[in-house]
């Protein structure tokens, strides 16, 4: 893998410090084959190089970010660098072993099989992030695949990592996104009709891609002493702010993560978010979305929906469901670390917390999203029977809260307000029942407001900030795969723009926030999606 010496736009000034493979045990092999790997963190591996790189797809604000320039005034270098092709001074290329659980049940290794840090850059203003390939070829983790990705998947998570970013949601981010010049095989539904896709690679960056799988690998083989280690050393660099490493701080580390994760789905349910996969191995430890496989966006409000194909049976990921998951989860990685607790309680309390946390969150997000800035525990039944509502018809959930904030309570009349009609997929659906449930509900909202004493102005403001106009809906990213795999990723840069600003009136982007077409209902891509990538 060539070196280079002669760096430009930002990459002569990055500044590695690659903790995570200087204090952490690394597998003694070099050897990149599939394997267990036993009492290690990582295993370094280089990027599997590829014949034709370039830039497709370019975050600004990351590159600013980590110190690049904001445009990359030399594409191609930028393109050897970001598709693995160029190992730069400084760089320490590693795949991470992790275990996890998947669908419930225990996997055993899992690891960094498509995935591989390249190292830690610290900015000018001293925080630190890893540059993460995703797509760059095997690794020892990579079990029976290939370690490559496609495009279509490498689109949508390149774009999703950054809409949700500015949606205010906490997340990995994506600096760029490279065609790799090269064909993958994938079987997209599993149906066993492979077909020939364009290859593509995602450089993903995050404080920290450290999973909850990585404490279990270690607590499930018995390896306490190095589970310790990787602890420390998750407090020491991701939590510095709780002091260092000891009994007390290992609690407060816990209740935090806790305390993060609720604070992240919160956001998910905010936004009408469903990740797909929400296996340990795709739960950060720092409370960051993390691993857009499956993911898909919740257009008619329907808590029953999952967007992944796999799990179209059980609907264990389903949007509803992500709350209990998520706590699921992380009394999973309480269990892993029990050897290091001289008792259960304080994990327990933890657990506890997050409940807590989510409660309380939630309850104030849905009083943001309603105008309500001072909800209690005495308005569950008023957002109680919104949702049920939502459910009733299809009701687009984004469209709906969006338009609320334009409606006035004081002239509710005898039909739901037309801006809220708009929200509807199928306006057969509605009968004088339901038009009749929702006006009262609306009169009770407008009491509810009446008695917070919440002025218009402002009441519209709260929702504003609460609920997006535009999302990544799903039918708009399978429009921009579409045209990026006939050769015209100019769409991916027009979503990019929009969904930096999905709060703001973007008056030329009205279509944008419209209504999912009917033709989108059921197409692949546009309705579920498999992890196939």
């Amino acid at each position: 893998m060539p070196v280079e010496t002669s760096l430009s736009g930002g990459l002569e000034q990055l500044a590695f410090d690659n903790s995570f493979t200087r204090e952490l045990p690394g597998d003694p092999e070099t050897a990149n084959r599939r394997r267990q790997v036993l009492r290690a963190c990582f295993s370094r591996v280089l990027p599997t190089p590829v014949s034709n790189p370039s830039i497709i797809g370019w975050s600004p604000e990351v590159a600013t970010l980590l110190g690049l320039d904001p445009l990359p005034q030399d594409p191609e270098l930028m393109a050897r660098v970001f598709s693995g092709n160029l190992v730069l001074p400084g760089m320490d290329p590693f795949a991470m072993c992790y275990g996890g659980h998947q669908f419930g049940s225990w996997a055993g290794q899992l690891g960094d099989g498509r995935a591989i840090n390249l190292g830690e850059v610290v900015n000018h203003s001293g925080q630190r992030h890893v540059l993460q390939l995703k797509g760059a070829g095997p690794t020892p983790y990579s079990r029976t695949a290939d370690g490559l990705a496609v495009l279509r998947s490498s689109i949508r998570e390149f774009l999703c990592s950054e809409a949700m970013h500015h949606l205010g949601v906490p997340t990995t981010r994506a600096l760029s996104l490279v065609l790799t010049g090269e064909q993958v095989v994938r079987d997209m539904f599993y149906d066993g009709n492979p077909a020939r896709e364009p290859g593509a690679v995602v450089c993903r960056v995050a404080p920290s891609f450290t999973r909850f799988g990585n404490f279990q690998i270690l607590s499930a083989r018995g390896e306490t002493d190095i589970l310790r280690r990787l602890v420390d050393h998750t407090i020491r660099h991701d939590f510095p702010h709780l002091g260092e490493p000891g009994p007390d701080t290992d609690v407060r580390w816990f209740h935090e993560v806790c305390r993060a994760t609720a604070d992240m789905v919160v956001h998910w349910m905010r936004v009408g978010f469903v990740h797909g996969v929400m296996n340990t191995d795709n739960m950060s430890i720092l409370g960051q979305t993390i691993d857009y496989g499956p993911y898909g966006w919740l257009e008619n409000y329907d808590p029953d929906w999952t967007p992944n194909t796999t799990d179209a049976s059980g609907r264990r990921y389903r949007f509803g469901n992500q709350p209990q998951v998520a706590m699921w989860n992380l009394l999973q990685l309480g269990n892993a670390l029990v050897p290091l607790f001289n008792e259960t309680e304080p994990l327990q309390a933890g657990i506890d917390h997050y409940a807590d946390s989510f409660q309380q969150g939630w309850r104030k997000t849905l009083g943001l999203k309603l105008g309500i800035a001072d909800a209690t525990a005495g308005d569950k039944p008023l957002f109680d029977e919104l949702l049920a509502i939502l459910a009733a018809v299809e009701t687009d959930m984004t469209i709906f809260f969006r338009n609320l904030a334009h409606v006035d309570p004081e002239t509710i009349g005898t039909v739901p307000p037309e801006t809220l009609t708009e929200a509807y997929y199928r306006p057969e659906q509605v009968t004088t029942e339901h038009r009749e449930r929702t006006l009262a509900w609306l009169r009770q909202w407008g009491a509810r407001l009446r008695a917070g004493g919440t002025g218009w102005r402002e009441r519209a403001r709260l929702m504003n900030t609460a609920n997006p106009k535009y999302v990544l809906r799903n039918y708009l990213a399978q429009q921009a795969i579409d045209k990026a795999t006939a050769g015209d990723p100019s769409m991916i840069a027009e979503l990019l723009d929009l969904l930096r600003h999905p709060y703001d009136e973007q008056s030329h982007r009205e279509p944008y926030a419209a209504r999912r077409p009917d033709w989108a209902r059921h197409k692949p891509g546009c309705s579920m999606l498999s992890c196939s990538s």
